[in-house]
């Protein structure tokens, strides 16, 4: 039996067959899909990894690789395939703080990184969301990003070097840790593919100087018109705030109802974020201009945090906004789409009105300062005629993102989620092409089968084959 097999590579602690093991892997962040593994195997060394994909390879078993399950597209869910969980490869191998490198493996939780580079007066700028829980293995199959990354940049732009193994269990360097590699960026290519290439067994990523200053600033608006304005004011200045964050009033007052209570002024109908680091010298230009800028565009009142307890609790509040809208409703749908920064107003007007047509409530919270949007509509998924109400009105969202110049997706991958809209976007010539870059990593398709391009434009594995 396959599961034996399994259990003679990394012990049988750490294969997981019966039921109530497999329903912690049958949904990720996005809690509107659900999908339970065959089996999952979760390898405690980089060595016990590599045998794992040699021998499913060897038995041609497709597998899905899944970090900390915090992904909000359905990307890491296994329907009746093997799961291989990460969280296992959790070491941090070497902070190199000379060259500013570190060296870690696919299951180290993103926070804990910054915090063992603390130290060296270092950091790791990717920040999402879910930093606490999600792991850096995870975030460069999804090309994360987080409110920083306006500044900063996504994960891409973060990471130098790669060792994965492939589908068929070959082992391949990607970049270089330490200087430009030759040849085709296979890097890039790499990372964002959400699990369909491979799997990183080990990451090399840049470490960033901490900012000698960091400022912080909460700004409220009565209308959401107005805020969206500002944002593009402020990045009209020339200054690049490394975080520009927006919230309305649905997603600031389920906030503040929770423990993630931020102090967030529950009457306004919008607040900016904004974030500014740098040099000592300048700063504080920089946080008079965009708190003129804000104030130019109506903002009623702009404040600046005092102290690091004030700005973190402010950021609590905004990266915990996801959790604090379970408070609303038992089930939550979380889109992510992205639209030119100068469309912003209108495009939040056209969520308004279909969020009124629908009879549905949408809160928004985003990163502004990309133009890449978070709506979210909290309801009773039991509820028949809510949960259509909820898929028509997410449909016509993104359909309307699209038309105004803008993607599927900024951060959250396209997974299952978003299948239906690639065709939208690419024509069949373009998703052919994606097909034949798979085929290159993967010409059995035998890594997360199903996921980000449509069947229909590149043929996937089907069915399960049972190995003994």
């Amino acid at each position: 039996m396959l599961a034996s097999r399994l259990s003679a590579i990394v012990g049988p602690r750490w294969v997981k067959q019966r039921a109530a093991e497999l329903a912690a892997y049958d949904a990720d962040g996005l809690p509107g899909y659900r999908a339970t593994p065959r089996l999952a195997v979760l390898p405690g060394t980089r060595e016990e990894l590599i045998a794992v994909v040699r021998l499913l390879a060897e038995d041609g078993v497709p597998f899905v690789p899944r970090g900390a399950g915090t992904g909000l597209s359905g990307g890491a869910l296994s329907s009746d395939t093997v799961l291989i969980g990460l969280n296992r490869l959790s070491s941090i191998l070497e902070i190199d703080h000379v060259n500013r490198v570190a060296h870690v493996e696919p299951g180290v939780v993103n926070a804990r990184l910054s915090r063992a580079a603390a130290p060296f007066n270092l950091l790791y700028a990717p920040d999402p969301s879910s930093q606490t829980a999600c792991t850096i293995g995870g975030n460069v199959a999804e090309n994360a990003g987080g409110p920083h990354c306006l500044k900063y940049g996504v994960t891409l732009n973060h990471v130098v070097a790669l060792d994965v193994v492939l589908p068929n269990g070959e082992m391949r360097r990607l970049g270089d840790p330490y200087g430009e590699a030759d040849g085709y960026d296979l890097l890039g290519v790499f990372i964002g593919s959400e699990g369909c290439f491979g799997i990183a067994t080990d990451v090399w990523v840049k470490l960033l100087p901490q900012p000698q200053a960091i400022r912080t600033l909460l700004a409220d608006f009565s209308s959401l018109d107005d805020a969206a304005r500002a944002v593009s004011r402020i990045v009209a200045t020339g200054i690049v705030p490394a975080a520009l964050e927006m919230m309305d009033n649905p997603t600031i007052r389920a906030v503040e109802a929770s423990i993630y209570a931020a102090g967030y002024p529950v009457d306004a109908a919008a607040i900016l974020l904004c974030e500014v680091d740098g040099l000592d010298a300048g700063i504080a230009d920089d946080v008079a201009t965009i708190s003129d800028c804000c104030r130019d565009c109506g903002a009623r009142d702009v404040r600046v945090a005092t102290s690091e307890e004030e700005r973190t609790k402010l950021w609590q509040g905004r990266k915990k906004a996801f959790g604090a809208m379970g408070r609303i409703a038992p089930s939550l749908v979380v889109q992510d789409a992205v639209v030119p920064r100068t469309r912003l107003p209108d495009i939040l007007r056209t969520i308004a009105e279909i969020s009124a047509r629908h009879r549905v409530q949408v809160c928004n919270v985003f990163h502004a300062g990309d133009g890449n949007l978070h709506p979210n509509i909290p309801y009773d998924a039991s509820d028949a005629d809510v949960s259509a109400r909820v898929h028509l009105a997410m449909k016509e969202i993104m359909r309307a993102c699209i038309d105004a110049g803008g993607t599927i997706t900024g951060e959250h991958g396209v997974g299952l989620d978003k299948l239906d809209y690639m065709p939208s976007l690419f024509d069949d010539d373009s998703l052919a092409m994606m097909c034949a870059v798979r085929q290159t990593f993967d010409p059995e398709r035998r890594a997360n089968p199903g996921k980000v391009v449509p069947v229909k434009s590149c043929r996937e594995w089907h069915g399960q084959q049972r190995a003994h």
